[in-house]
Formats: C-alpha cells, structure tokens, sequence
C-alpha cells in the first residue's frame, strides 16, 4: 500500500511539472529567439538607414566598411552591403570572388532588392554555426538603392534556452525528490495502522486474536476503522467463548439424560408385550434417531466454531482405511463396497475430515442401496492445469456411487440444507449428515455435489486440491495403476475374511 500511495504521489507532481514546464520553456524559447530576431531587424534597418545617406552623399565607399565592420562587432555576426546592381559596396568580413558573385542570389538579398518594404528573415548553417539572416532594402524615397544583410549567430541564444531546459528538468526532479521524500513518510504514516489492522484481521481468522488492535496513529478514518474492528472482534470473540461454551455443556448434558432414557427403554422391553412392544421399538428408533442429531449438530457447532488450516492427507490411505472398516458392515446387509480408480496421492484436508464425509456418505450409501448391489469409491484426478509443467491435476475428486433410487435434480440441489430428508428416505436418518459433508468440504477448500449415477443411483462426490505434487506422473501414463491392497481389501465379494467391528458414524443423514 505505501509503494501504491507513494506512486499516486509521484504520478500527480509528475503530471503537474509535464504541464508546467513543457510550456514554459517552449515560451522561454521562443521569447528567446523573437527578442534576437527583434534585435537583428533594428539593427538592419540602422544600418540600411546609414547606407542610403552615405550613398546619397558618394562617401560609401569610404563610411560603409567602417559601419559595417563596427555594426558586425556589436551583433558579433556580419554586415554585407550591397548596391542596386548587386555589386559588393562593404562588407564586415572577407569574401572569396565566387562568394561576391554569388550574393544576389542569395534568398534573402533577392527579396530586399525587389523592394520589399517586409523585413526577411532566414537561418542557415555557416560553418557548423546556426546564423540568423536578416535583409532590408536601402531606399530613399521610393528609389532603391541596394540592401543590408546582417547575419547573426544562434548559438548564445541556444544555449541560453538549453540551459533554461536543463534547469527547469533538474528544478523537476529535485521537486519529486521532495515530493517523494515527503509522500514517503505520509504514505508510511497512512498505511501503517492499515498493514497492522491487516494483521490483526489474519490473526482473529487464525483464532489468536489477543490484543485490540491499535487506535492511536493514523488518519482518523483508519482510527476508527479499527475502533471498529476491535469492537466486532471483542463481540465475535465473545459469540465463539459462549458457542464453545454450549457445546462442552450440550455435550455433556444431552448425552447423559439421552444415554439414560435409552437404557431405561431397553430395560422395559421385557415387560412389553404386544402393540406395547411395538410402541416400545417406535420410541426406542426414534430416541437413537434424537442421539444422533444432537451428535450432529455438536459436530457442526465444533467444525464452525474452529478455523483449522487445511493439510496434506494422503487419500488413497484413507479410503483403503474407510474400505477395511465398513466392508463387514455392508456384508452384514447384504451389500458390497469396492475401491476402484488410480492412486491419487495428497490432497488438502482439514484433520479428520475426509474420513467424516466418507462415514457419511458411505452410511447414507447404505441405506439406499438394494440387496446385492456394489458401492463404489473412486479416487480420480481431474484435468491438468496446463500452466504448470510437469502438468498437475487442477483437483482431485473422491465419487460414492451407489445403485438406489438416487434423487430427482430439485432434491440434489437441497440434499444439503440442514434437516432436509427426502420424501422416501429410509427412516433413522436426522438430515444433517449432507450439510456436515458439504460444511467440512468447504473447511478443506473444496466442494461436494451430487449427480445422477450412470446406473440410475447417485453419485456423490467431493472436489479437494491436490497437496504438492501429488499425482503428477500418473497423469501422463498411458495404463493407470491400480491400489495395492489385497482382494477383500479391494471389496472383492467371494474373498473371505474376519469381519472388524463396525464403524462408528459421525452423524448420518
């Protein structure tokens, strides 16, 4: 932000001095040469004045040189007098025969001895030196008598107007030197409380904030602009330490009357008989069903509550994890989990929570899908990102596919709203489990959708980036690799094994 204001600063003085200077020493330069200019004509119209009562007395042959060679040491230039026929009358210097032959040819001197009353003015180059060539006729009365030409050098007045120029552009730079010098220390002055707002705003988003911020330094916008962030980070503050608060008292205070009630239920089943039974099962579901949503909603007060940085989380071992821990579950249901796809490598994740979207959704999955059918998991890589070399996948996708009902596209554009349950969803489900899946997909900075499966069911899937240089190498191979687990690790159906004990559910949908 200071090297932004201080360019501001420089940017404005630097138009300013542009639209000063540039004009003024184009009329400085100007008034330089028209007052030369000037000077030249008064002195030819002297000098012509002096030739013609010379020449009308006969003394030209003796007054014109001597007037000439004066008037050239004056001007510092030279004085040629000519007569009405172009002959040479005096000259200030010495001429070669070809040059006095040649002087009415010349522009200037052809333009005096036609009569004209104008003074001509001309510059030419003699000898390297810019002369300023100035003609007037020699009249008395309405008869001409000859011409003058004076030509006198530029250089001087070169010069003066170069250095006019060199000192308005060392003016310009020592007025931005102090421009900057001083725009330096206002602009360090400004965006200094704004940088240390900045932060403090980075630390209340890490969860650090300690201290106000402070108020003291500073234009009196910034000032109270952090008198205002102060005031929202002390209520926020005070928002997260009651919600942190009621989630430790909840959890503690829900779960023992909950816990009670379930065992005093189960208690009672052997004393029911009948419809008594029957309602006795009801209230039994329905107390686990309350179990699980208020797990659900202390795991989103817990997630929301907390600003935890995403991490490396190797995928592939998290799936084979998830794989080991509910393929005895899906057998006890008559079902079977499959882990396909290639080796994916890291992604960002926030801690724990790839393997909470994959209970969810495993469990939803579940209660879905028909007798003998296959859940599928797939780890793929999505399109490079040409702007990296080697080419990295831009995301990595994980997809849950089941073969069940699957949903109509209104019900998938709401499947994540808090409590929402389809109109034939299974029963036991608290309609939290999708919005959890979607809060900890973008916690991790990605997203999870849902679409219909190529088989009639769905396929949800969540949208994480890649950690590094995950994956790299297998985007450019021509057979993709398969993930090294044994058979039933893989969800084979007809391997057998040991069932592990269930997995726990965070909180199912």
């Amino acid at each position: 932000m200071t090297r932004r204001l201080l360019l501001g600063y420089l940017s404005l003085a630097v138009l300013t001095l542009l639209s000063l200077g540039i004009p003024l020493g184009y009329v400085y330069g100007r008034a330089e040469r028209a007052q030369i200019i000037s000077s030249a004509e008064d002195e030819a119209e002297s000098v012509s004045a002096f030739a013609s009562l010379s020449i009308m007395a006969g003394r030209e042959r003796r007054e014109l040189p001597h007037r000439a060679r004066h008037c050239a040491e004056r001007i510092r230039g030279r004085v040629v007098i000519v007569g009405d026929d172009g002959r040479l009358l005096a000259t200030s210097h010495r001429l070669s025969a070809a040059e006095s032959r040649n002087l009415v040819s010349r522009p200037e001197i052809a333009a005096a001895l036609r009569g004209r009353d104008a003074i001509d003015v001309r510059t030419s180059t003699i000898g390297g030196v810019r002369y300023l060539s100035v003609a007037a006729p020699v009249v008395h009365g309405a008869e001409l008598q000859g011409a003058v030409r004076l030509t006198v050098p530029t250089d001087a007045v070169e010069a003066r107007v170069h250095r006019t120029w060199l000192l308005l552009a060392v003016g310009g730079l020592a007025i931005l030197t102090a421009v900057a010098a001083v725009g330096l220390v206002f602009a360090r002055w400004a965006s200094r409380p704004i940088l240390e707002l900045e932060r403090f705003a980075h630390r209340l988003a890490d969860g650090r904030f300690t201290t106000p911020a402070p108020v003291t330094s500073g234009p009196p916008e910034v000032r109270s602009l952090a008198a205002t962030f102060n005031q929202t980070a002390a209520r926020l503050e005070h928002l997260l330490a009651s919600q942190r608060a009621f989630a430790a008292e909840a959890s503690h205070q829900l779960k023992t009357p909950l816990a009670a009630l379930r065992l005093r239920l189960d208690n009672l089943e052997a004393e029911m008989t009948g419809h008594a039974r029957d309602s006795l099962g009801a209230a039994i579901t329905e107390t686990d069903r309350l179990a699980r949503m208020v797990e659900g909603l202390l795991a989103m007060a817990r997630l929301e509550e907390s600003a935890v940085t995403p991490e490396p989380v190797d995928l592939d071992q998290v799936c084979a994890e998830r794989l080991l821990t509910w393929s005895p579950l899906f057998d006890q249901h008559g079902a079977h989990l499959a882990l396909l796809g290639d080796r994916v490598g890291q992604v960002l994740a926030v801690p724990g929570a790839i393997e909470q979207i994959l209970d969810n959704l495993l469990s939803n999955a579940l209660r879905a899908t028909p007798l003998g059918s296959t859940v599928t998991m797939v780890p793929r890589c999505s399109a490079a990102d040409r702007r990296h070399l080697p080419a990295r996948p831009a995301w990595i996708e994980l997809h849950v596919i089941d073969e069940g009902p699957g949903m109509t596209a209104d019900q998938r554009r709401r499947a994540f709203d808090r409590f929402w349950r389809a109109p034939d969803a299974p029963k036991g489900g608290t309609g939290l489990g999708l919005s959890l899946v979607q809060r900890l997909a973008h916690a991790s900075g990605g997203e999870a959708t849902l679409a219909r499966a190529p088989g009639g069911g769905l396929d949800a899937a969540i949208r994480l980036r890649p950690a590094h240089r995950a994956a790299q190498g297998r985007m450019s191979q021509g057979r993709p690799s398969r993930i090294g687990l044994p058979r039933r690790v893989r969800g084979d159906r007809s391997a057998p094994g040991s069932a592990p004990s269930p997995p726990s559910v965070r909180s199912p949908a």
